[in-house]
């Protein structure tokens, strides 16, 4: 415990052997270097997590994620450590609110920093749900785009083969009616349209001319659409969009699995709307909470230091800075005076040297 207790005095920044002193203050500054401490770590498994999808797919993917986020938990647990260090608890409570309120923004702001990531991993199953739902949509609108693009390029093309399928289907309409009325005319039915007659009569020949005119027209019409759309669909080939298809099963989750930091960033912001469009404020609550009790833990640290009375260990560390300064100063003035001596000293032996070689003459 007391290794415990000295590594988390040494996050708090304290003088050990001065608070050493004071068994009564151990306990404080203890709570402050662990805050500060898993503060740090904090940062570093943020920032790990967030470097990771900036190198995902790469190589060296984990173990670059794994020592930049080292290296930002350190960064942050140095500044959380500074921050607290710097805080004089010897003035009075409103400069010591005006000297730590640039340091509380500066909390806040790495407090926002570190809660994003790791709100990104609480929120991971949701996020990849969205992204999911982003990318078919975004797929979507781009193969649409495309098409529309198509459809105005090949506008005569498209115009020509739909033409041709109306009249063939009215064709096929026609004849599927002509060859019932062929059939009415050989068994004798009659109708507006029939003679009444029964047998293969001219009547029925020519019904069944007509029907063999058509059905010939009707073979050319189908060539003349398997052309039209052989040539619509090479162009389709050559514009690239036959290989386009909607994301789905293994490539949808590889997409998501590759998407970066930016994309799962703005899906977290949109789960704060339902697919309707109205707010979800449930997961909306549960995002600002989150992030403001990383805030809070960031501040943390500061607050305690502030709201903290003025200890013994406070009164030492002021009683030595004193010290440190009276004995600077006659530190200083003793220099000044050791120089000065030794100028006058240097002075006096030079003169009476000159004056022993004669050459400034004999003393009037």
């Amino acid at each position: 415990m007391k290794s415990i207790n000295r590594f988390f005095w040494f996050c708090s920044g304290v003088h050990r052997p001065t608070l050493e002193k004071y068994p009564a203050e151990h306990s404080k500054y203890v709570g402050i270097g662990a805050t500060i401490f898993f503060t740090g770590l904090f940062a570093a498994l943020s920032g790990g997590y967030a470097l990771y999808f900036v190198f995902s797919g790469g190589e060296w993917a984990v173990l670059l994620s794994v020592l930049f986020g080292l290296l930002w938990g350190l960064a942050i647990f140095n500044m959380d450590r500074y921050i607290v260090l710097s805080i004089n608890k010897n003035g009075s409570p409103f400069k010591q609110f005006l000297q730590a309120s640039p340091r509380i923004l500066l909390a806040i702001l790495i407090g926002i920093v570190i809660s994003r990531p790791l709100e990104l991993k609480l929120f991971d199953k949701e996020i990849r749900d969205k992204l999911s739902s982003v990318f078919l949509e975004r797929d979507r609108v781009r193969l649409d785009t495309l098409s529309n693009t198509f459809d105005k390029k090949y506008a005569i093309e498209l115009g020509q083969l739909q033409e041709l399928k109306a009249r063939r289907d009215t064709l096929e309409v026609t004849i599927k009616s002509d060859r019932v009325k062929l059939k009415l005319e050989t068994f004798g039915d009659k109708t507006p349209e029939t003679s009444g007659i029964t047998g293969y009569g001219p009547y029925a020949r020519q019904r069944e001319a007509e029907l063999a005119r058509q059905e010939q027209y009707l073979d050319t019409l189908h060539s003349r659409i398997l052309r039209q759309e052989a040539f619509v669909a090479e162009r389709k080939q050559f514009e690239g969009l036959m290989e386009l298809k909607l994301l789905a099963g293994p490539q949808l989750d590889s997409a998501v699995n590759l998407a970066g930091f930016a994309d799962r960033n703005a899906a977290l912001g949109q789960l704060r709307f339902k697919a309707d469009g109205t707010e979800d404020r449930a997961t909306h609550m549960a995002i600002l909470f989150i992030g403001l009790l990383f805030i809070f833990f960031e501040c943390l640290p500061v607050l305690v230091k502030l709201m903290s009375n003025r200890d013994a260990y406070d009164v030492e560390i002021q009683n030595r800075q004193l010290i440190d300064y009276h004995r600077s100063d006659k530190g200083r003035e003793a220099e000044i005076q050791v120089i000065d001596n030794l100028q006058e000293t240097k002075i006096q032996t030079e003169t009476e040297k000159r004056k022993n070689e004669g050459l400034y003459g004999p003393e009037s």
